[in-house]
């Protein structure tokens, strides 16, 4: 393969926290030079792309995103979850385990490996279930599923309720270093509810969680990590006073990491309005000073990770009544101008914008990606932060469309996705 050089870019590297001019040359896949400042003199032979002025990064990397495969196709395929990936900038995803049958064994874990290779587009790994079937009762294969290429552990949206059996979870992944990670839920608090507990809640009519539900519940996971040493990741927290309890774990030197989605950074309970479905989400929205307390985690970088929580769900799924509707979003294209909100109306550093975007989950998964240096995987974007963009749902990849951006005025256009080099999204050809 012959060097490809991006040139006249605007370079963010979150890893060495350098926001300024540069070029990067790319070969056989990977990054083969980082040069910083104007550049002059590129031998002859090389292809060159003009960036313009634009910035060059690393690829996103979502660790939590949703298919239909294999079980519910019509949902979503790995195929369609992929094309939506590059054009939102991920070159990197991570499949949750709740399919059907789920990812609960090498075998399945190879299964979603193999047809992510061969579908070429993005790099599509996944997580493991910590239980058989997710039915929080039996410790799934997590040693194999670990030798066979899962990321890391976790009963995706599902309470481990049995206290006895996340302990044994959480100790023998803890002999090899593997990752878990729980949604912070209290489980009998939380069941069938759709909302958080409050003024508007109780207006709606609509069954609620209070926010306390997460703080319970994390406090029980955090005690059982004390206990076993185990490396944790709080999965998708969204309220103030869960984010208190992360903070003494980690002063107490606990390894534990932390995810929010995007919705969560930019929507609060008021979205919800009159019932408005694609806003029916799992966590619920919560009160705009949770809202806040989560944008200034992440300033803080309390909070490592940024997901789209992709989470398809068919019309029909949808156009019921709220508390009958599907709970989730998808949010593949939509994740880097969503989050480029932190910078233009919260005053974030495109850096620590980036961080929780790449470097963040690179370094939580032990990924070689998420940073531009010399032999990293060539997996990189072009945008511009700038550009205006108005989500129209209509015209998303995936195969379900339900947004809760739909119509929103965001900016941030993705130009280039580039995974192992490869090109394998051109915005300034389609126009799209």
């Amino acid at each position: 393969m012959s060097v490809l050089a991006i040139t006249n870019a605007r370079l963010l590297d979150p890893t060495s926290d350098y926001d300024g001019p540069g070029t990067v040359l790319i070969e056989n896949g990977s990054i083969v030079e980082v040069v910083r400042g104007a550049t002059t003199g590129l031998a002859n032979g090389i292809e060159t792309i003009d960036a313009g002025g634009a910035c060059l990064s690393p690829g996103l990397i979502d660790i939590r995103v949703k298919t239909g495969e294999p079980g519910a196709e019509p949902r979503e395929t790995l195929k369609s979850a992929s094309l939506s990936a590059a054009a939102g900038g991920v070159t990197t995803i991570v499949i949750q385990p709740d399919t059907d049958p789920a990812v609960d064994d090498p075998a399945m874990v190879d299964f979603i490996l193999q047809r992510g290779a061969a579908l070429n587009l993005v790099n599509v790994r996944t997580a493991g279930a910590a239980t058989r079937a997710l039915d929080g009762q039996r410790m799934a294969e997590i040693g194999l599923m670990a030798e066979a290429g899962a990321l890391y552990f976790t009963d995706s949206d599902r309470t481990i309720v049995n206290t006895r059996t996340l302990l044994r979870v959480m100790s023998y992944a803890a002999a090899f270093n593997a990752l878990i990670a729980c949604r912070p839920s209290e489980p009998w608090l939380s069941e069938g509810t759709v909302a958080t507990s409050g003024e508007l809640a109780t207006r709606l009519g609509l069954s609620a969680v209070p926010a306390i539900a997460e703080r319970i519940q994390l406090d029980r996971d955090l005690a059982l990590v004390e206990q076993t040493g185990v490396r944790f990741l709080v999965d998708q927290i969204s309220t103030e006073g869960a984010l208190e309890s992360l903070a003494r774990a980690r002063a107490r030197g606990l390894e534990v990491a932390a995810s929010v989605s995007i919705n969560h950074l930019c929507f609060n309970e008021l979205d919800i309005g009159e019932y408005r479905t694609f806003y029916r989400l799992d966590p619920p929205l919560r009160p705009e000073s949770d809202r806040q307390a989560l944008i200034e985690a992440v300033r803080d970088g309390l909070i490592d990770v940024i997901t789209s929580a992709h989470t398809p769900a068919p019309a029909e799924d949808k156009r019921r009544p709220f508390a009958e509707a599907a709970p989730g979003a998808v949010g593949l294209e939509t994740l880097l101008p969503a989050a480029l909100t932190l910078h233009h109306e919260h005053g974030l550093d495109l850096l620590d914008v980036l961080r929780p975007l790449t470097q963040g989950p690179a370094t939580l998964l032990d990924l070689e990606a998420g940073t531009l240096v010399a032999d990293a995987p060539a997996d990189l974007i072009l945008f511009d932060p700038g550009a205006p963009v108005v989500v129209d749902a209509d015209t998303l990849k995936s195969k379900s469309r339900n947004s809760p951006f739909d119509g929103r005025r965001l900016q941030g256009r993705v130009l280039l996705t580039l995974v192992g080099g490869r090109i394998i999204h051109d915005a300034r050809r389609t126009g799209t």
